[in-house]
C-alpha cells in the first residue's frame, strides 16, 4: 500500500513530512561529522539481538547495527522508501504480513523496538508488538528504547512518556522475561537535561 502525500494523514507519523523530517534532522552536517549513531549502534549490537526485526525501523538508522538477514518495518511508506535506497531490507507493514518468507512464527533471534513505543498509547502498543512477537524464536532477545524528558519533549508525536516502569509493565504484558534495564548513555539524571539519553529494557521471549 502506497499513500498518497495530498490525502491528509490522521497518523502523524505516516506521511511524507514524517519521513522528510527524519531524513533531514539525520542529514544534519555535524551529525555526519561526528558520528553521533557510532555509540548508539554499538550499543545496540551489544545486545546480540541477532537475525532481528526492527519494528517501526523509520529511516532506518538502526538496521546496520543488526546482523545480516535483519529486516526493518514501518508503517509509513516514505520512510521506508528511504531506508531501501540507502540499501535496507525495510517493508512496509502491509508489505511484511502479506509476505509468508517473512513473517514466519520463531523465525527471528530478536526485536528492536527503538523510539516507537512513545508514539503509541500503551493499548496500541501491546496489541502492535504482541503482532510482532510470535516471530521471534523462544528464548530470542527483546530491546526496547525510549527517550528520556528532554528527548520525549523534543517531538510533538510523542504521547506516551514511557520510562523504566512502564516499559516493565509492557514487558509483563506481553510475557516478556526482562533481563535488565539501563540508562544510556548517560545516569538517568541527565535525562532531564540531555535530548539524546534512553531508557533500554532488553528481555527474552520465554521458552
Amino acid at each position: 500500500m502506497v499513500a498518497d502525500p495530498d490525502e491528509p494523514d490522521t497518523e502523524p507519523t505516516a506521511g511524507l513530512d514524517y519521513a522528510e523530517r527524519l531524513a533531514d534532522l539525520s542529514d544534519v552536517w555535524w551529525k555526519r561529522a561526528l558520528h553521533v549513531q557510532a555509540p548508539y549502534q554499538r550499543n545496540i549490537r551489544r545486545f546480540g539481538l541477532g537475525r532481528a526485526i526492527d519494528v517501526g525501523c523509520g529511516i532506518g538508522r538502526n538496521l546496520p547495527a543488526l546482523a545480516t538477514g535483519s529486516v526493518g518495518v514501518d508503517h509509513n511508506p516514505f520512510s521506508i522508501e528511504v531506508a531501501r535506497r540507502s540499501g535496507l531490507a525495510a517493508f512496509t507493514d502491509d508489505e511484511f504480513f502479506a509476505t509468508p518468507e517473512l513473517c514466519r512464527p520463531d523465525s527471528y533471534d530478536g526485536m528492536l523496538v527503538a523510539h516507537v513505543i512513545e508514539h503509541l498509547t500503551p493499548g496500541d502498543a501491546r496489541q502492535i508488538l504482541g503482532m510482532y512477537l510470535p516471530l521471534v524464536r523462544p528464548g530470542g532477545r527483546v530491546a526496547f528504547i525510549t527517550p528520556q524528558e528532554r528527548g520525549y519533549a523534543t517531538d510533538h508525536t510523542h504521547i506516551t512518556f514511557t520510562d523504566t516502569a512502564a516499559l516493565r509493565s509492557l514487558a509483563d504484558d506481553l510475557g516478556i522475561e526482562i533481563a535488565r534495564t539501563s540508562s544510556f548513555p548517560l545516569p538517568r539524571w541527565a535525562g532531564k537535561a540531555f535530548a539524546y539519553n534512553e531508557f533500554v529494557l532488553l528481555g527474552r521471549r520465554p521458552r
